[in-house]
Formats: C-alpha cells, structure tokens, sequence
C-alpha cells in the first residue's frame, strides 16, 4: 500500500475537534437521580441503577447503570451502560453543543480518555463522527474512531463495518 495512502487512511480515522466543554461546569455540584443507589466504602465504589441521570452544569447523562470508582491515588473510573447511554454538554466560547452516545460509555481521569462503544456517535453541530467505538483524548483533544470489523461482538452503525464521518465546510463570512 502507497505511504500517502497509508496517511490519508490513518487521518481520516483521526480527527482533531477542539471540543473545549465549558471550564465552569468542574467546579459546578454533581447532581445524580437514579432508581436505586449503592456505596462501597471499603472498595471506593458508587454504583446507580434504573434511569440514570447526572449533571454538572451543562453537562447531562443519561444512562441505564453507572459505575463510579476511586483508586487509592484518587482517579475515578467511571462506566456508563444503556442502550444507549447519552451526554450532551455546552462548549466554551459559544461554539455550540457536543452530544454522543454509545452503548457503553468509559472516562478514566488519570488518562483523560472517555471511550464510547457499541454504535458510537458524537455530534457537534454539524459534524458526526459515528463507528462501534469513538475513543475522546482530553488532552490531545483527538478523537479516534474505529469501525469495529476487527472488535469481536461490537457493531458499527453501517453495514460496511466502516466509520463514518461528516465534516462541515467551514463558514468564509464577515
């Protein structure tokens, strides 16, 4: 296969998207509503259950099961589960909303990597990326998208088993 080939394959399944959520919503209360609830104090685990709703300022979920745990170093693992589970949250600068859901839904603070799976999409105005697994860098602000051909038991939205993604032609007015 040609290099420049090679390089246009892998950049079509990176793309960069400064999706900067809105600084203020860290330091805003987490505000959980579910049917049941559970602590584990001795395993640092919190486990909701039964209509799933979490917001932080302009941040929403929705899910049917979540999972939250804390190592001893204080870094949370938190997993979502529904079909699908949904989040939606404001960008800084007035740049919009981003919304996503996936099957499964994955935020690891120590890496800053949220990882949606089993028909993954997110949306930002009119971009959409969409695969069976959509991996969010909040670092390096990329986003990885994979079709999930080579992923046993996790589905692509499309037929072919390929990602897909629609990019927006950028506005040229004064």
């Amino acid at each position: 296969m040609p290099k420049i080939f090679k390089a246009a394959t892998l950049s079509a399944l990176i793309i960069n998207v400064p999706a900067f959520a809105l600084q203020s919503d860290s330091s805003q209360p987490i505000q959980v509503e579910a049917d049941q609830g559970s602590l584990d104090q001795a395993n640092q685990t919190t486990t909701f259950s039964g209509n799933v709703i979490i917001k932080q300022g302009t941040l929403n979920i929705n899910a049917a099961n979540v999972t939250v745990s804390r190592n001893s170093k204080g870094e949370q693992l938190v997993k979502a589960n529904g079909l699908p589970v949904r989040f939606s949250q404001q960008l800084d600068g007035n740049k919009g909303i981003i919304n996503g859901q996936g099957n499964q839904v994955e935020y690891a603070s120590a890496t800053g990597l949220v990882k949606l799976t089993g028909n993954a999409k997110v949306r930002r105005g009119g971009d959409i990326a969409q695969g069976a697994i959509i991996t969010y860098n909040m670092r390096t602000e990329t986003y990885t998208i994979h079709s999930g051909s080579k992923q046993a038991g996790v589905k692509s939205p499309a037929k072919s088993g390929r990602v897909s993604v629609v990019i927006q032609p950028t506005s040229t007015k004064k």
